[in-house]
């Protein structure tokens, strides 16, 4: 039971270290990284889950979301738009490579990825975000 715990706080310290270079970094999508510490923070440990759910990373991209309320639509375009960017370079790729079901494969993932992020998750004005944070 201890170890299972322990691989949770690891990989919630992972989740974190990537979430914070995805804040920062515009090619890399700090959204499901953070997901993920949250995730494994609740599976470890009560003080690290507190701890990160107290953390602006976590207010300013995942409390709207994990609280139901949804997501503004500058985090829906900016997950959408790295995921789009991200999935073309690995589709050109394949495309090069002449792998026709690896392209057909990414393009399902990519649509699936849009229709949830534009019709899945419910969009809140940017003045709800805010006020949900005070």
């Amino acid at each position: 039971m201890k170890l299972k715990k322990v691989l949770y706080v690891i990989l919630g310290c992972i989740g974190v270290g990537l979430g914070a270079v995805g804040a920062v970094v515009p090619m890399i999508p700090a959204f499901p990284f953070l997901l993920l510490a949250a995730f494994s923070f609740a599976r470890s440990s009560e003080k690290l889950h507190t701890w990160f759910i107290h953390t602006k990373l976590y207010r300013d991209n995942l409390e709207d979301y994990v609280a139901g309320r949804g997501m503004t639509w500058r985090t829906k375009v900016r997950i959408m738009v790295t995921v789009t960017v991200l999935m073309s370079i690995g589709f050109t790729m394949m495309l090069l490579k002449n792998v026709i079901i690896g392209c057909a494969v990414l393009t399902g993932v990519w649509v699936f990825h849009m229709v949830y992020f534009i019709w899945g998750v419910k969009t809140i004005p940017a003045a709800v975000s805010a006020e949900a944070m005070n």
